[in-house]
């Protein structure tokens, strides 16, 4: 990828003469050696992690108490994992949430409703646990103007999700547009968050993108709800992909769908380091070209300093599922590994289930049934089998996936009769 520089490996001078001596003995050390260079061999190449299997999906009861869509899987710094979820009102809807513990989802709580509250099934809300006790929740508040001018808002608890403040937006432009696809991580002042925000696109109309295209933005939500660290990541995105957010121990890494002049949307990569967010840079030049944008965003998950990615691409008319790791916290990336070709529909999300090994899960459309799709992959680029865990009457729809102890836990938004609802299985992960 551009700026990444390959040094080649080379050995440095033979600085001490050889003697009459040396060259004997390393004649004689030359037959054992010659023997054990195949089993040297051998051992290397076991060496590779052999990807898990996954095995035995079982369904796990969701707490929902009414048509429900848009699930969303968080884990916590602690590793509390959170599931937040609309429920659909006469008017507006209602945000709950329901933590993952003893095995079984627990009884949910009520984080907010409102007439307002803009229902979407790609742009969704999240709950996310700081630590054992602050939570933070954010949700996208209608506005008067338009069918897509939304507002973000957040607000805090301090009781694992008891109660909660009043909400504030982390966006001070007071613009009638989109602010939404919102990612959260934990800062060290409170609540990081990215969002995709619309502002320039009530300018003036104008043939330069730049001038009136969607931007990516970030700001920090201290405890106390003050506003910090306000900052454009990049200027010019695609309008509609979902964002996320892993924390390496070199930093945040956020991924997001980039958009340029020519209309190529490739996924690129935004480091936090030294107190701000790095300019994008690509994980892959796919070179897709389309004119609008493919509602289909990245995943990130992160392990020590490895960083994998995965995501959908169409470029070329070719559809598929690739994915990328960084062993250097996200400042370069290995040549994508294919996860899937096999018509995937995409909506990927990434885990990393331990043993040097993620899991990559997708809405694969092949046999016309919105099946979702699980496999393994190791830091070596090995691939595992293709597992299928589920799959849905919706297409329309952004599968989660968490790992949990020995567990990975998926969640998507299914029927119940007419009525949307949401599904959550457990699968297994073994040798």
């Amino acid at each position: 990828m551009p700026g990444r520089v390959n040094l080649p490996f080379t050995w440095g001078p033979q600085t001490r003469p050889v003697s009459r001596y040396t060259s004997r003995m390393k004649s004689q050390r030359l037959l054992p050696l010659l023997v054990l260079l195949p089993l040297i061999q051998f051992l290397a190449s076991c060496s590779k992690t052999l990807p898990p299997e996954f095995s035995d999906v079982a369904t796990l009861a969701v707490p929902t108490s009414g048509e429900s869509l848009a699930p969303k899987l968080t884990t916590g710094s602690n590793g509390q994992l959170l599931m937040s979820w609309l429920e659909k009102g006469e008017d507006g809807g209602t945000l709950k949430v329901s933590q993952f513990r003893d095995g079984a989802w627990q009884p949910a709580t009520t984080v907010v409703g409102e007439p307002e509250m803009f229902v979407n099934w790609a742009d969704l809300p999240s709950v996310t646990a700081l630590d054992d006790k602050h939570w933070v929740a954010h949700w996208l508040s209608s506005t008067a103007a338009g069918p897509y001018a939304y507002n973000i808002s957040v607000a805090q608890s301090f009781d694992a999700g008891t109660s909660w403040t009043d909400p504030i937006e982390p966006h001070t432009d007071g613009t009638a547009s989109e602010h939404g696809f919102v990612s959260v991580y934990k800062h060290a002042d409170g609540a990081g968050m990215v969002w995709l925000d619309g502002r320039k696109t009530v300018n003036t109309p104008s043939k330069d993108p730049l001038e009136t295209g969607m931007s990516l933005r970030a700001a920090t939500v201290t405890g106390d709800g003050t506003l910090r660290n306000e900052q454009v990541i990049d200027d010019l995105v695609c309008d509609c992909c979902q964002t996320d957010i892993a924390v390496s121990s070199s930093g945040p890494v956020a991924a997001y769908r980039n958009r340029t002049d020519d209309e190529i949307r490739d996924i690129y990569v935004s480091l936090y380091r030294d107190g701000k967010w790095q300019a994008g840079t690509p994980v892959a030049n796919d070179g897709w070209q389309i004119a609008g944008c493919p509602v289909n965003g990245p995943a990130v998950a992160a392990a020590a300093d490895f960083v994998a990615i995965s995501w959908f691409t169409a470029a070329h008319d070719a559809p598929m599922v690739r994915a990328s790791i960084s062993k250097d916290g996200g400042r370069s990336f290995n040549e994508p590994v294919l996860i899937s070709d096999d018509i995937p529909a995409g909506h990927v999300d990434i885990a990393y289930v331990g043993n040097s090994v993620f899991a990559v899960s997708w809405l694969s459309d092949a046999a016309g049934d919105n099946t979702i799709k699980l496999r393994a992959l190791s830091l070596d680029g090995t691939l595992g089998k293709v597992s299928t865990v589920g799959a849905s009457k919706l297409s329309r729809n952004v599968p989660q996936m968490a790992a949990f102890d020995d567990k990975l836990i998926l969640a998507w938004a299914g029927l119940n009769g007419d009525e949307s609802d949401i599904v959550s299985v457990s699968v297994m992960r073994g040798r």
